[in-house]
């Protein structure tokens, strides 16, 4: 039951940071304008790189740290903590003085760092958790969905209080955060000598890993797309109001979250490469057909199906990841998963708005959704290889291995 317990728990530390991350996506320009920006498309651009940025810098630094010191949880807590401050300070400068926008992106960059500590090391904690990678990464997968499927009407609904309530709302919630992840028992492999160098060490000699971060970061580079090109596309083209928005964007995210879990323990049962592979494909055509959309009804109905298929190939991606590293390397593999994801929702943010602003929205949704249709094929031969090499890893004992697993522990009293 203790296994049990601690897999919600991290779920909803998962769930809440990103709940608090995306209350800010549905009104971002109306945010970044009461911030002191004087553009929405640019300001609105350079306000989420700036998270992002920091995302990339520190996650890293973070999770080798943990496994150096054996202890993830009260990174955790400081993480959340540090990010709650960011928040705060963001929501309550422009009331006590007046800042520059640059001073703001400042602020942005230090809450970020902060909070990708919490982030990363909540999922390792679920990684470290026994009854299957699947299972584990599926909760992951669902709290995320569920977080950003709450996050955009919330978040939107908030915009009609105030441009700045999202921000205080995002600072309660990390709160939040720091005490359920008190409640998680450390279990952390022990600390060795030089566990940092050598972690970093063997995720460097580790290239197999490249693969799962290179479907990580054209993922997440879509993501980074739809926060800032389709949430503007949706406010100018279809001219929906924030609380509007956020509804569209809940098309996605709604079953992107409910169908985390159970494909998750599909792909312990078939292996990743269907879901990864086959996913990843028809997901890049979905984003094609979002922007090709003649009316808000078509694309909501497309975002729809793209987020179902997002929630096919998200939680197989993740547990490739714990598939690849071992147990002392764990924080490091998915520290570099998250740096990789980081980079590719900047990527998102910067070239889609880059495109955006120089081609257009639809050719903004052309070229996000055919990167995605292009590393599934790039990636077709090392699925295939790795299978013929590999026969009885990933995929035929994908399933018996993690049963085993559950069986040791879902079922014991400990």
């Amino acid at each position: 039951m203790t296994n049990r317990r601690d897999r919600f728990a991290l779920a909803a530390v998962v769930f809440a940071i990103m709940l608090s991350q995306v209350l800010l996506y549905p009104g971002i320009d109306t945010l970044v304008a009461a911030l002191g920006a004087e553009t929405a498309l640019d300001a609105s651009m350079w306000f989420l790189a700036a998270e992002f940025a920091a995302f990339v810098a520190f996650a890293g630094v973070w999770g080798a740290a943990s496994d150096a010191a054996g202890r993830r949880r009260a990174f955790v807590v400081l993480g959340a903590l540090g990010g709650a401050v960011g928040y705060g300070l963001l929501a309550v400068l422009p009331r006590f003085t007046t800042v520059t926008f640059g001073t703001v992106l400042g602020v942005r960059v230090l809450q970020g760092a902060a909070t990708i500590g919490a982030l990363s090391l909540a999922m390792t904690m679920l990684m470290d958790l026994d009854g299957g990678h699947g299972r584990n990464m599926g909760a992951a997968g669902i709290a995320i969905g569920l977080g950003t499927a709450i996050g955009s009407p919330l978040g939107g609904q908030l915009y009609e209080v105030g441009p700045l309530v999202p921000l205080f709302a995002a600072s309660g919630f990390l709160v939040v955060v720091a005490g359920l992840a008190l409640f998680v028992e450390e279990r952390a492999a022990n600390p060795q000598r030089e566990t940092f160098r050598r972690a970093v060490q063997t995720v460097r000699s580790r290239p197999v890993l490249g693969v799962p971060y290179a479907f990580g970061f054209i993922d997440r580079l879509t993501a980074g797309f739809f926060a800032l090109v389709g949430t503007l596309y949706f406010r100018t083209v279809f001219e929906l109001d924030p609380g509007a928005t956020g509804a569209m964007l809940a098309l996605f995210f709604a079953p992107f979250a409910l169908f985390q879990y159970p494909f998750g323990v599909l792909s312990d049962r078939i292996g990743r490469t269907i879901p990864i592979v086959a996913g990843s494909a028809a997901y890049g055509l979905g984003i094609v057909g979002v922007g090709l959309a003649a009316g808000p009804r078509p694309a909501g109905a497309m975002l729809f199906v793209v987020g179902v298929l997002g929630a096919l190939m998200a939680p197989a991606t993740m547990a490739l990841v714990t598939d690849m590293a071992d147990a002392t390397e764990r924080g490091v593999a998915m520290a570099g998963f998250n740096i990789f994801g980081s980079l590719g929702f900047l990527a998102g943010i910067l070239a889609g708005g880059i495109i955006a602003s120089e081609r257009g929205f639809r050719d903004a949704f052309l070229a996000v959704g055919g990167i995605e249709i292009a590393i599934a094929l790039v990636m077709i031969p090392f699925f295939v290889s790795w299978r013929r090499r590999n026969p009885n890893d990933l995929e035929a004992t994908a399933e018996s291995a993690d049963a085993g697993e559950a069986g040791q522990t879902e079922e014991s009293p400990s």
